[in-house]
């Protein structure tokens, strides 16, 4: 252990009586509450969103006076315990009164000995720490949630200089802060390009130079839409983890792009068994399984690659439209909305090729007005994919920078 540093049980390190989980089953029923009030009940997703504002559960001042001890106080650790556990925030001194649910646990550590905000780093998902304890944990090597048991056997390492832990955190947080406004400016210029996609895409905003109606088009008619059959059916054996050529799958899909380096591959004899599937620069791709409607553009692919069968390959066979405009109609409201109408309210998990025969839509009457859309809107994703390459360098750093603050390794003293 480094000078100076030590890694002791969390209960070591709490205030007497400093651990409870929310209330369970009867102590706090559904019809306890309201959609208004004073007294709110606080989840897991306020932990997620880092945001005690969202919610809409509210307890009378009766029922709130029976759970008050299970009340959450400004300055308060709490965890979530189930969904994506051991989710950690600070109470913000803003909160509004109320209580944690029993997705949530709460820790209130002597600040003489470990500052809950260093503490926050330390079992932050960015860090190692917390998710290596948890694994050790596992019984039968799953991780079905968090218990007040299961956090009372955790440890904490830490300097026990608090000073050096104060210069810990202010390190961290500078470049929590970097990673922060990185991440509202890319949701700023998504909202941005989301606006300017739906108003191009849909004829309600033209660019200059171009007029006329815009024509109706079937989507089936004036396209070939292919994908692996069922005799062509993949063996779990014949996904390997290196081959001839790729092959997509839906969990391939990302941000409109593929990622390559998540793909398997399949040999030269699965690859040549129908070039109807095989994957080109500027086709497009659509998910027809699981999660239906991610669509791809492919514009970046440098070997072969073909499909597997939850995924349709869409190619224009006349005039109408080009590949890349209509991957942004099909990533806009006009795809979402059909979809939706196939539904009627329920949940698909397969999209058929006689579904997209029923998909009109309107596009601009020349292939120059659809290739000038398309090129606006391009440059837009480029330039997020920019922002979001810095951000994952920040990230990096702020990795780097954990596992040398928060070990030891570099001190700040």
């Amino acid at each position: 252990m480094v000078n100076g540093w030590v890694e002791r049980p969390i209960t070591e390190v709490l205030k007497p009586n400093g651990i409870k989980i929310g209330p369970f089953g009867s102590q706090l029923k559904k019809e306890m509450l309201l959609s208004d009030g004073v007294y709110r009940v606080y989840g897991q997703e306020n932990v997620y969103a880092h945001d005690f504002n969202i919610g809409d559960r509210y307890l009378t001042r009766e029922h709130f006076n029976r759970l008050n001890s299970c009340e959450i106080l400004p300055g308060d650790f709490v965890m979530s315990t189930m969904g994506t556990i051991g989710k950690c925030a600070i109470v913000p001194t803003t909160i509004q009164r109320g209580i944690m649910d029993s997705h949530l646990i709460r820790l209130r550590f002597d600040e003489k000995k470990v500052r809950s905000d260093y503490v926050l780093q330390l079992f932050s998902d960015q860090f190692h720490y917390l998710s290596d304890q948890t694994a050790r944990l596992a019984v039968g090597g799953i991780m079905d949630g968090l218990s007040v048991g299961i956090v009372s056997r955790l440890n904490v390492i830490y300097p026990e200089n608090i000073e050096e832990q104060g210069k810990i955190i202010k390190t961290l947080s500078e470049v929590d802060k970097l990673i922060f406004d990185q991440q509202k400016l890319i949701q700023k210029r998504k909202d941005i390009r989301q606006g300017t996609m739906q108003m191009l895409v849909t004829g309600k905003k033209r660019l200059s130079g171009f007029d006329g109606d815009w024509v109706k088009i079937n989507l089936s008619k004036n396209s070939k839409l292919k994908a692996r059959i069922g005799w062509q059916g993949l063996t779990t054996a014949e996904y390997l983890d290196e081959g001839y050529s790729y092959l997509i799958t839906g969990t391939d899909f990302k941000d409109g792009q593929i990622n390559w380096g998540g793909c398997h591959y399949v040999d030269y004899d699965r690859y040549a068994q129908d070039t109807n599937i095989q994957v080109s620069n500027g086709d497009l791709l659509l998910t027809k399984d699981g999660t239906i409607g991610k669509v791809a553009f492919v514009s970046d692919l440098k070997r072969p690659a073909t499909l597997n069968s939850g995924v349709f390959l869409v190619k224009p066979i006349t005039d109408a439209y080009t590949a890349h405009f209509m991957f942004y109609v099909l990533e806009s409201s006009v795809f979402k909305d059909f979809l939706q109408q196939l539904s009627a309210g329920s949940t698909i998990n397969h999209l058929y090729q006689k579904d997209l025969v029923k998909f009109d839509l309107y596009v601009p009457p020349t292939k120059e007005e659809q290739e000038a859309i398309a090129a606006i809107l391009f440059d837009m994703d480029s330039d997020i994919h920019k922002l979001e390459a810095k951000l994952e360098k920040y990230q990096k750093v702020k990795q780097g920078m954990m596992e040398e603050l928060l070990t030891g390794k570099v001190r700040l003293m």
